[in-house]
């Protein structure tokens, strides 16, 4: 990459899947130089359909981690880097001959970012999880879904990506930021459960005020009627989203309702579900186009790609054949280049560095 705002940042990834790699993704997107170490029986499985989006814009070099050989070329990678980051159990590293000790002693000044579900410490750190598992226990996942029915997954866009990737991609820019001033690197610890629970510091200010209750009985939970998702006469959906009184005005005023004649809160929700069932999701599109009801269609993807707004910002884009996201955010002077596709990355030899490792780094 050779735009963007992180250009000249360059990174070692150890390969991986979920949230690390969507975190470097973020970074690459953004003009960081990432390699990616790929084990060798591993690469083609990792640069398969499901996660060619996830590995776009890396350099690609295969490396046996189990073998002398394949240490000595990571540390090479290290030596001449500003950050390595890896997926890996705690531990797994350090018996690997790439742990902390050894990259930092090559390298004072690198950023050494841990991205795992339990963290690397507490009871739980050594044990097997998903995104599942750690919005679970975090808290978050007993707010999603009915009051009549078990808590719903929402994908695992919360745990390994908002609450895992994003949050190393915070860490790492930090410790970089740091470390250009310190002249000392460290260790970022970047779990997904915490990351979770800081996600969830609103919800921890509307409990403590006494405003958020068991689920089903929240303002932002899918039970309020001016704030939930309600079917259209076509089998489609329509998101609401009026909280504001203004809004809820004009929301009302789209449905042909009298704001002086409501029923009770309580009853809201069927009356406005009996009214918007009487129509296409396209006609209460037409109906609240331009407004400010807080009203839009729900869209799938594909649906999603070819939306106005959508297209005027070029938010999604296609490589490959494949539909997916956008660089995000947007920057005025120094915009990030257009993604590469993973096919296009191609394996490449370890070059950023040719010093020999210290004898003390194993």
């Amino acid at each position: 990459m050779s735009g963007g705002p992180l250009a000249g940042l360059r990174i070692v990834e150890i390969a991986g899947i979920g949230p690390a790699p969507y975190g470097c993704m973020m970074l690459a997107d953004l003009g960081a130089d990432v390699i990616l170490v790929e084990r060798p029986a591993a690469a083609d499985q990792l640069h398969a359909a499901a996660h060619t989006v996830l590995f776009r814009n890396r350099r690609r070099t295969a490396v046996d981690l189990k073998t002398p050989e394949g240490v000595t070329a990571v540390l090479d990678l290290v030596a001449d880097a500003d950050v390595l980051v890896e997926g890996f159990r705690p531990g797994v590293t350090e018996r690997l001959g790439i742990g902390p000790g050894p990259c930092l002693r090559r390298n004072p000044r690198l950023v050494y970012a841990r991205m795992t579900g339990w963290g690397q410490y507490g009871p739980l750190a050594h044990t097997a999880g998903h995104d599942l598992n750690y919005i679970a226990r975090s808290g978050a996942l007993a707010a999603f879904g009915p009051p009549d029915r078990p808590p719903v997954a929402p994908l695992n866009l919360l745990g390994d990506f908002g609450a895992g990737g994003m949050l190393l991609a915070l860490g790492v820019l930090a410790a970089v930021h740091e470390a250009r001033a310190s002249g000392h690197g460290q260790v970022v610890d970047a779990a997904i459960v915490d990351g979770t629970v800081s996600m969830l510091a609103m919800l921890s200010g509307l409990r403590a005020a006494g405003q958020w209750h068991e689920r089903g009985h929240n303002q932002l939970d899918g039970s309020a009627a001016n704030y939930t998702v309600y079917e259209c006469a076509d089998g489609h959906h329509i998101a609401v989203g009026a909280l504001e009184p203004q809004f809820f005005q004009q929301f009302l005023r789209g449905l042909g309702l009298d704001p002086d004649d409501l029923p009770a809160p309580a009853e809201q929700h069927a009356l406005f579900a009996q009214i918007i069932g009487r129509r296409t999701r396209d006609d209460w599109e037409d109906v609240f186009n331009d407004s400010d009801a807080c009203v839009s269609p729900v869209l799938t993807a594909d649906e999603a790609a070819a939306d106005p707004h959508n297209t005027a910002r070029r938010t999604w884009l296609e490589i490959d054949g494949v539909l997916q996201p956008a660089p995000a955010p947007r920057f005025s002077r120094t915009p990030a280049d257009p993604p590469r596709s993973h096919r296009d990355t191609g394996r490449h030899p370890v070059t950023w560095h040719s010093v020999a490792p210290n004898a003390s780094d194993g």
